[in-house]
């Protein structure tokens, strides 16, 4: 995200269908936000942009997960 660990967050938080979480093991589409999950106890010089969000696509309807990031973005 441009504006980096802030705008992650708000997107990532602002998701409804796609759950803001780590691999859960499941089939479900997850976003997660690196620096503030996985990666926040990391050195700062290993962690990754602290604007990047991952995406793990599961098995639900595309155009719903297409709606679901764009209405996420929209504000951002």
């Amino acid at each position: 995200m441009a504006d980096g660990y802030a705008g992650a967050v708000r997107v990532a938080s602002a998701c409804r269908l796609i759950t803001h979480a780590v691999s859960l093991g499941g089939v479900d589409t997850l976003i997660q936000h690196p620096a503030a999950l996985t990666h926040r106890p990391v050195a700062a010089d290993a962690k990754p942009a602290a604007g990047l969000l991952r995406l793990s696509i599961g098995l639900e309807d595309p155009a719903d997960l297409i709606a679901d990031l764009a209405a996420a973005l929209a504000p951002v």
